[in-house]
């Protein structure tokens, strides 16, 4: 995840301006303009339920007159702006004159970026103006070629979203790079999510030598790969129950040169792990925060009887929704005839719908 910025540094300067309300934003920028009051190298400023429109000097009296007859409850103030650049730095100084005032605050203020595509969430309210948004993205981004709207909700078991393209190329087939590995995936026909980059690397840190990995929903491998590219001596199996992820994870394996430490394995995970790979697993790794809950016996099941580390994502709601996924978590090892030796992380990692987290649980099992 990015946010929409060019990283250019812009000079801030004081300003006389006019504060209006969203909804009568566009006819007081309308009137300041054919009076050649507004400022156009200032940019916009959106402030709660206002806009603050920078103007080039304090408006005459005569001026005021006029502004009270075309603009409804305005109040003249001194504020701080930032100067336009030649060209836009945000997604919000790209379409400042080109969306209506009141619509401003809704932009989207990141974008997931995966090799050329860019991914962005649409606000309802912003859903006929989803091309020109589209454009922005694609001037203020250089290095995107698609853009590509979410048009649905991730779906199971493949895990795959419906997405709409809304500027570019059509095309969601991409090289994605993160912590020094290369990966090949197609939006359309696999999961990835550019936003778990940090728990990729942090999960890689963990893995000593000689240990044994299950990473029961690989994906295309950012796990397992990254794993494989860091240690000299390990062995990884890497399930997905997706055709094209596995396809794509034995690509990635080559592309990366760990073929012959991750083996990719197309099947359900439980079946999997009842037929090949029960008690081999020094580690678990179970990114399926959907469905995790019912695989936990399933993982007890993968690891060495004397015990190993579960790597745990669940989604958990308010309130205490870690402490909630703790205790949860606690009960279903239980029910596997095994038990938690002891906690080695947990963390709220983001918030998913109103009064829902996604939550992150390290733990040793024996």
């Amino acid at each position: 995840m990015v946010h929409i910025s060019s990283g250019q540094k812009r000079e801030r300067r004081k300003a006389a301006s006019v504060r209006v309300s969203k909804k009568n934003g566009e006819a007081a920028i309308a009137h300041l303009r054919s009076i050649q009051l507004l400022d156009e190298s200032l940019r916009i400023r959106v402030a709660e339920d206002s806009i603050i429109i920078p103007v080039l000097r304090k408006p005459s009296k005569e001026e005021v007159g006029a502004m009270e007859k075309k603009i409804i409850r305005f109040q003249l103030e001194m504020d701080e702006f930032t100067e336009k650049t030649k060209r836009p730095g945000t997604l919000l100084e790209t379409l400042e004159c080109q969306l209506p005032p009141h619509l401003l605050a809704s932009l989207p203020k990141s974008i997931d970026i995966v090799g050329e595509v860019a991914v962005v969430e649409i606000p309802p309210e912003l859903r006929e103006h989803r091309k020109q948004i589209g454009e922005a993205i694609l001037k203020v981004n250089r290095n995107i070629h698609t853009v590509m709207a979410k048009a649905g909700a991730v779906s199971t078991p493949l895990r795959l979203r419906e997405l709409e393209n809304i500027a570019g190329k059509d095309k969601t087939e991409t090289l994605y790079r993160e912590h020094g590995c290369i990966y090949r995936l197609d939006l359309k026909r696999v999961y990835f999510s550019p936003r778990l980059s940090f728990e990729h690397q942090r999960v890689a840190h963990q893995v000593g030598e000689g240990e044994v990995v299950v990473d029961m929903f690989a994906g295309v491998g950012p796990f397992s790969i990254l794993i494989a590219k860091r240690l000299r001596d390990v062995r990884v199996y890497a399930i997905d129950v997706n055709p094209y992820a596995i396809r794509f994870l034995a690509e990635n394996a080559n592309l990366n040169n760990v073929r012959g430490k991750v083996t990719g394995i197309l099947g359900d995970a439980e079946k999997i792990v009842e037929e090949r790979l029960s008690g081999i697993a020094d580690r678990v790794i179970m990114n399926l925060p959907t469905e995790a809950e019912k695989f936990v016996g399933t993982t007890c099941k993968a690891l060495k009887p004397t015990g190993g580390i579960m790597h745990y994502y669940s989604f958990s709601d308010d309130p205490q929704p870690l402490d909630n996924a703790i205790e949860e978590l606690s009960q279903n090892i239980s029910l596997a005839k095994r038990k938690v030796e002891r906690l080695l992380h947990s963390r709220l990692m983001r918030p998913t719908a109103p009064h829902e987290w996604q939550v992150v649980i390290d733990a040793r099992i024996i």
